[in-house]
C-alpha cells in the first residue's frame, strides 16, 4: 500500500501552479492535445466504432456524424465520410487540426479504404480501444458497391474542398464550438462518437444531454473513456488521491484536464439524459490504492470503479414512442 504523497506527481502540481502566471497557459498549450495525426490510427479508431455499433444501426453509416473533441486531426471523421456518412461535424473548443495535414490524411485514408486494408490491431496500436474479435476489413458492413460510391473521385474532391472551409457550419466538414452546440439541428445526427475525450469535459452531463438532442430516434453514440490519471500521479488511478484544494492547484488555469468522474457516474448521466445503454465494455487494472486512502469525495468508489481504467460504451436514443421510459437495459462485459 503506497504512501499517498509518494503517489503525487509534483511536476504536475508545479505545472498547474505555473499556469496562474502570465503566459503560463500558453506554454502548457504548446504540448497539443496528445492526439495523433496518423491516418492508420484514425482508420483503426473509426472502424472499431463502426464495427462495434453495427448491431445497433441499420446498414452502413449515413447522414451526419458528430465527433466530440477531435483534437490534432479530423482523420477519424474523414474515415466516417469515406465509409459513406454524408456530413461530419467536429465539436471542439479549439481548432487544433491543420488543414494541409488533414488533406494528406484524407489521401492516405482513401488508399486504405481502396485496399480494404485490415483494421490495425494491438500489435500496431496496443493502447487503442475497443478491442475486436476479428480485425479483417468489415466487408459485411461496407460492401464493394457501397464503398465504390463512397470513394468516387468527385466525392473525395468535395470532401477535400470542405476541409478548406470548416468554418462554414453548413459545410460537408465543419467545426462547432461547444458553446454554440445549438447550431447542430435537433434530431438530425445518426452517430455521435469520441475517443478518450469525455474524461476531460467539465460538465459531461450537459454533453450527454446535447448528444440526445442531436441524435435522431434510434441514433447511436459510442465513446471510449479513459479513467487513468494521464500522468498527473504516479499511480494509474492516483488522481483520486488528491484532495480538492490540491486538485484545483493542479488544474490551474488550464482550459481542461480531468473531471475525475468514475465509470458509474458517466453511465448514470447517460441514462439520465434519456439513453438506453446497449453495450458497456470495461477495462480493468489492479489497484495498489485502497479506497480508504482516497480523497474524501472518492471514498465511496466501488471496487469496480476503483479498478476500471477505461470503458467503451454504446448508447442508443430510444424511438419517440418509448423515449419517456428512459430504459437503461445494459449488457456489460469485462476485459482484463
Amino acid at each position: 500500500m503506497p504512501n499517498v504523497t509518494k503517489a503525487y506527481n509534483f511536476q504536475a502540481i508545479l505545472e498547474g501552479a505555473l499556469s496562474f502566471l502570465p503566459g503560463g497557459v500558453w506554454l502548457l498549450s504548446r504540448k497539443g492535445t496528445g492526439g495523433t495525426t496518423s491516418a492508420r490510427y484514425c482508420y483503426t479508431v473509426w472502424l472499431r466504432h463502426l464495427i462495434k455499433t453495427a448491431p445497433f444501426r441499420k446498414g452502413p453509416p449515413t447522414g451526419t456524424v458528430v465527433e466530440l473533441g477531435p483534437g490534432d486531426s479530423l482523420g477519424i471523421g474523414l474515415a466516417a465520410l469515406l465509409s459513406g456518412a454524408e456530413r461530419y461535424v467536429a465539436v471542439d473548443s479549439v481548432r487544433y487540426a491543420d488543414t494541409q495535414r488533414n488533406i494528406e490524411v484524407l489521401g492516405e485514408l482513401v488508399a486504405l479504404f481502396r485496399q480494404r486494408a485490415p483494421v490495425p490491431d494491438a500489435r500496431e496500436f496496443p493502447r487503442v480501444k475497443p478491442e475486436l474479435q476479428d480485425y479483417r476489413f468489415p466487408d459485411h458492413l461496407l460492401p464493394k458497391a457501397w464503398l465504390y460510391k463512397a470513394l468516387d473521385p468527385g466525392r473525395i474532391q468535395r470532401i477535400e474542398s470542405a476541409l478548406r472551409e470548416t468554418q462554414r457550419t453548413q459545410s460537408m466538414v465543419c467545426y462547432v464550438d461547444p458553446q454554440h452546440k445549438n447550431t447542430i439541428p435537433q434530431g438530425t445526427v445518426t452517430h455521435v462518437f469520441s475517443q478518450a475525450v469525455l474524461e476531460h469535459v467539465d460538465e459531461p452531463n450537459a454533453v450527454y444531454t446535447a448528444c440526445h438532442d442531436w441524435l435522431a430516434p434510434d441514433g447511436v453514440m459510442s465513446h471510449v473513456i479513459d479513467f487513468k490519471s494521464h500522468g498527473v500521479s504516479k499511480e494509474w488511478n492516483g488522481h483520486w488521491l488528491y484532495p480538492d484544494p490540491l486538485w484545483r492547484l493542479i488544474r490551474g488555469r488550464r482550459p481542461y484536464l480531468l473531471n475525475r468522474l468514475p465509470c458509474s457516474a458517466h453511465l448514470d448521466m447517460i441514462r439520465a439524459a434519456g439513453f438506453a445503454l446497449v453495450s458497456v465494455e470495461r477495462t480493468h487494472l489492479p489497484s495498489s490504492i485502497e479506497t480508504r486512502q482516497l480523497a474524501r469525495r472518492f471514498r465511496r468508489l466501488s471496487p469496480e470503479d476503483l479498478t476500471t481504467s477505461g470503458v467503451f460504451l454504446v448508447a442508443q436514443k430510444p424511438p419517440m414512442a418509448t423515449r419517456h421510459l428512459h430504459q437503461s437495459a445494459c449488457v456489460e462485459s469485462q476485459a482484463f
